[in-house]
């Protein structure tokens, strides 16, 4: 009773502070799951690994199951230590899911560039968006259902996709993409900073996947566009 109250009494500069300090834990865990990202996207290329090679219905079952694994595992363990090595163990997975279109890429004879295009654009977007949502007035905690609604049509339209193979649908998926994460990106940096979120492996965990999705669907977008053959 009385922690209820010291929390809902206590000054707006200990909240304020609070909120600062689950942001620049999240930015440095965010940095530092790069790593295992790019460890997991090298280690996929040369070893040529994909679980869509065979099936690609199964192999989507199968991703989403072991992505969900992980997502569970990271809400159990997320008050403890061991929860970032569960979170950098899911960056090393979706680093591995992003070899094949790092791959892919690479045919080009400009998928170097492409690749840091990509990464240079992820890093704008990140900027500008965590730039607004620290310095507007404005709260944008009402996007979340539209946000999360906008996702759910993104993910049936992609598993659609898988059986419909119509490039001008896989080439909208990826722009609205990019739209709805960059959006995403704004809603969950200025709910970390309003207090919102007070676990900065979740609030990492969240951002990761908006920044990983930007960079792969604008990589996309980027090799459809600009991708030189050799």
């Amino acid at each position: 009773m009385s922690q209820n109250l010291q929390s809902r009494y206590a000054p707006a500069g200990t909240a304020i502070g609070s909120s600062h300090r689950v942001m620049r834990n999240t930015y440095w865990l965010l940095a530092l799951s790069m790593l295992p990202t790019i460890a997991g996207a090298w280690l996929g290329v040369q070893l040529n690994f994909s679980f869509f090679s065979a099936s690609p219905m199964i192999g989507f079952a199968i991703f989403m199951a072991i992505a969900f694994g992980f997502f569970y595992a990271i809400e159990k363990t997320k008050d403890s230590g061991l929860g970032v090595l569960v979170l950098l163990g899911f960056t090393f997975f979706m680093g591995l899911m992003l070899s094949r279109l790092i791959e892919r890429t690479l045919q080009f004879s400009n998928g170097s560039s492409l690749i840091i295009m990509a990464f240079a654009g992820t890093a704008v977007v990140f900027g500008v968006m965590a730039t607004i949502a620290t310095v507007s007035k404005r709260d944008f905690s009402g996007m979340g259902k539209w946000l999360f609604a906008g996702l759910i049509v993104i993910l049936v339209a992609s598993v659609a996709n898988i059986f419909l193979h119509i490039p001008a649908l896989y080439l909208t998926i990826s722009v609205i993409a990019i739209a709805i994460f960059s959006a995403y990106l704004l809603y969950d940096v200025q709910k970390v900073i309003n207090g919102g979120e007070t676990n900065y492996i979740r609030a990492t965990l969240s951002i990761y996947l908006d920044v990983y999705n930007i960079f792969a669907n604008l990589l996309s977008l980027l090799g459809v566009f600009g991708g030189n053959r050799n």
